[in-house]
């Protein structure tokens, strides 16, 4: 098991807690929606699973095997280095080609050797499709492409956790469509992909194990098929 979370309370950074008595498992190659309104706890949840924030009230939390409630602040990179992350609004440095954004995380992460990390590059880029894309400036990328980066820069270190905040949320149906194939595709080969969202639909075409975050519960529901005019959550 990936994630265990047991009677979990998730609080935000100013001490509000936004979710009460967590049960969350999460294992190898599952597909995990996590899905509720804005300001229910989604992100924050999130946030929680790669150290962002803390979780000090639980019967149990751990992640990868490493405690939360008990983890050092030495061996947060290491836990890192096992979950990538993916936010909806790309967070591509601006001044730097896809190859460049790609390469800073390498160098970041103990990647000295540069033929490694050119062949690594490569190998990304060939599986979101972005072969031809590596000297590209973001701004010269449409919002797909960007999310295609952003999902490529998650996997450079072969994470065993893909988190994805709303990675769907900024775009149009077609290309969030062809985002959603390629997340499955990871969790196909055995990353578990965690992914927030409210858009129903997708978690009806691509289904997986879906956590719904209401009046600051978390539970695990069904999703039923959404009518043909109510495919998301209200906002």
């Amino acid at each position: 098991m990936l994630i265990n979370y047991k009677n979990a309370n998730i609080y935000q950074r100013h001490g509000i807690e936004v979710l009460h008595g967590v049960n969350f498992e999460v294992d190898e190659g599952e597909m995990v929606y996590i899905i509720g309104r804005v300001g229910s706890g989604k992100s924050t949840l999130l946030k929680t699973i790669y150290c962002d924030l803390d979780i000090d009230e639980a019967d149990e939390a751990t992640v990868l095997d490493y405690d939360l409630l008990t983890i050092r602040r030495k061996q947060i990179p290491d836990l890192r280095r096992e979950v990538g992350v993916v936010f909806q609004d790309f967070q591509l440095l601006g001044d730097r080609t896809v190859y460049k954004n790609l390469e800073f995380v390498l160098k970041a992460t103990g990647w000295r050797d540069k033929e490694r990390r050119n062949d690594r590059i490569a190998e990304v880029l060939s599986m979101v499709g972005l072969e031809d894309k590596a000297d590209k400036m973001p701004n010269e990328l449409s919002g797909g492409e960007q999310q295609r980066v952003a999902i490529a820069r998650s996997i450079l270190n072969q994470p065993q956790i893909i988190i994805a905040d709303e990675p769907t949320g900024n775009l149009d149906k077609e290309t969030a469509d062809n985002i959603m194939q390629l997340l499955k595709s990871i969790a196909d080969k055995g990353t578990a992909v965690i992914m927030s969202t409210h858009n129903i639909s997708l978690v009806n075409k691509y289904p997986g194990k879906a956590f719904q975050c209401q009046d600051g519960k978390m539970e695990q529901v069904v999703i039923r098929k959404a009518e043909p005019k109510a495919e998301e959550v209200k906002e």
